[in-house]
This record gives structure tokens, C-alpha cells and sequence, in this order.
């Protein structure tokens, strides 16, 4: 598929989005835009120093692997609100996450950020999707993300389904690496820091309206509270962290994490209360 870039001369509007998704409930086609978007941002100091400290990054000179995410989140929010984009924005599940660092995260100044949609396959639940966000400066690729969704009940004929890899054996045990507390106030705190304000995270109330009993955490705040636990297991570039999230996190709730020995590769999972796995997954080099 051909994609169709368009610039944009500052960072999208989020509340216009947000209306947008809210007055977008249904199917409306059963192709993935053509449209690919591109803006150049560069991360405000305030912004990250209030994601570090909210995923427990604590200070530094690199920037979190998983901080460019909330800085394209803007603009992945207007890609999949525009009207080309068939499916409704609240009710897609995110399934699985893969970020690959190809090369040290600086203080990223006037970047380029590009989002696009590939890959629809069929799935027993519906369809899946694959969101693809890339950082370039001058001297190429950065870093790169692909965000895997599930639209429930959407029905595509022709399409391949879906399998993903499964994870490999662990050759070493897991073992537990951190502990933490997700508040109940978990998901307002990183809706106003990320932008991401989908209902299910913020309260127990909105939660409900969409069939779960209590408010759940971001995914994506899961991911960077065990990215910031694992930093010093990590490479500074090359290399490439994928997971697959399991059952939501209910607010509040305690949350262990575990993971391999230090080495090139490794897997992490993370748990709650009785053993109830949240997310799975591995790192390694990038494999080009």
C-alpha cells in the first residue's frame, strides 16, 4: 500500500480529537488509510522531566525508550480520528507493543515524527491493525514503534489471520526485579502527563460505561514503569523491546516484575495479584 504523507506545520489539536472520537462509534469502512502523517517536534524539558518522574525514570541524559511514544501521541490520535480511518478510536484493545531504539536518544530537538497504519489481518475477535510511529533526524531513523490494535467485531473478508510469533522458551529463570503500587488515581496522573485520556483509565464511573468494573491502567504506563526498572539491563541503542499485554491491570493494584539475567537478550512479566500475568515479553538487538 502506497502511503500518502502529509505535513503538518505544528502538532495536532487533542481536545478536537478527543470530540472526533467521541462522535465516532461506528465501522465506517473496511480499508486502512492511505494517509501517513509527518510533523516536526522536539521534547519540552518540563513535559519529560514530569513523565520521568511519573514512570520512574528518575533523572537523565538519554531519553526514556518509551518517552518518544507520548511525544507522537498528538499525532497518532489525528491520524486515527480522521475520516478516513475506518474503525471507531474508543473500544480498540492494544494488543501488543514493539519498540526498537536504533540509535542513542540525545535531548531530541526538531525531529521528524511520521505515524501510518499497516498490515490489517483478521482476528478471531475481529480485525487487528498494526500503527506505525517513526523518529528521524538528519542522519536517519531514530526510533521506531509498532503498536499492534484490536477493533472488536469489525469483519474483513479476504484477509489473512492473524498469529503472532510466539514468545521463546526462557533459558534462565525469572525472577523478581521490582515491585510497585499502581494508585487508583494511576490513570488520571498519566492521562495528563501522556494525553491519553480514554475513559476506562480515568475512573471506576467512566470505566463502566465501557464493561469494566473498575478504571485500568495505561498500557503504555505498565510498559515504562518496567522499562525504567530494567534501564540498567538495557543497551543504549540497538535493540528492540516487544510485548504482548494479557489481562488490564485493575486500579488500584500491587505489581512485580520479572525478569531475566542481564545479557544481549532477555524476557520480563509482569504479574498481580495471584499470579494474574498483565503483559509478557522479551529484548534483544534489532534484527534488520
Amino acid at each position: 500500500m502506497a502511503i500518502h504523507w502529509q505535513t503538518l506545520a505544528r502538532n495536532p489539536d487533542l481536545p478536537s480529537a478527543y470530540l472526533k472520537a467521541a462522535l465516532n462509534r461506528k465501522i465506517t469502512g473496511e480499508r486502512l488509510p492511505e494517509l501517513g502523517l509527518r510533523c516536526s517536534l522536539s521534547a519540552d524539558p518540563r513535559h519529560l522531566a514530569a513523565y520521568r518522574e511519573l514512570c520512574g525514570f528518575g533523572e537523565g541524559g538519554m531519553l526514556p525508550a518509551t518517552y518518544p511514544h507520548v511525544l507522537a501521541f498528538a499525532l497518532q490520535m489525528r491520524l486515527m480520528t480522521d475520516k478516513s480511518f475506518p474503525f471507531p478510536l474508543l473500544g480498540l484493545v492494544h494488543l501488543r507493543n514493539r519498540i526498537q531504539v536504533l540509535r542513542p536518544l540525545g535531548g531530541v530537538a526538531g525531529v521528524r515524527v511520521s505515524v501510518h497504519t499497516q498490515n490489517l489481518q483478521r482476528h478471531e475477535k475481529g480485525v487487528t491493525f498494526d500503527l506505525v510511529t517513526q523518529v528521524d533526524d538528519p542522519l536517519g531513523s531514530l526510533w521506531q514503534e509498532h503498536s499492534t490494535f484490536l477493533c472488536r467485531h469489525a469483519k474483513v473478508e479476504g484477509l489473512p489471520e492473524s498469529a503472532p510469533a510466539p514468545l521463546p522458551h526462557p533459558q534462565q529463570a525469572l525472577v523478581a526485579v521490582h515491585r510497585w503500587y499502581a494508585a487508583a488515581d494511576t490513570g488520571r496522573r498519566y492521562a495528563r502527563v501522556s494525553g491519553d485520556y480514554n475513559p476506562i483509565h480515568l475512573s471506576a464511573l467512566s470505566a463502566r460505561l465501557f464493561g469494566f468494573p473498575t478504571a485500568i491502567a495505561h498500557g503504555m504506563w505498565s510498559l515504562a514503569q518496567s522499562v525504567a526498572a530494567l534501564r540498567e539491563r538495557l543497551p543504549l541503542s540497538n535493540y528492540q523491546l516487544a510485548v504482548e499485554f494479557h489481562k488490564p491491570v485493575r486500579l488500584p493494584s500491587e505489581l512485580i516484575l520479572s525478569a531475566t539475567a542481564a545479557e544481549l537478550g532477555g524476557q520480563l512479566a509482569l504479574h498481580g495479584r495471584d499470579e494474574l500475568l498483565h503483559m509478557s515479553g522479551t529484548w534483544g538487538p534489532v534484527v534488520l
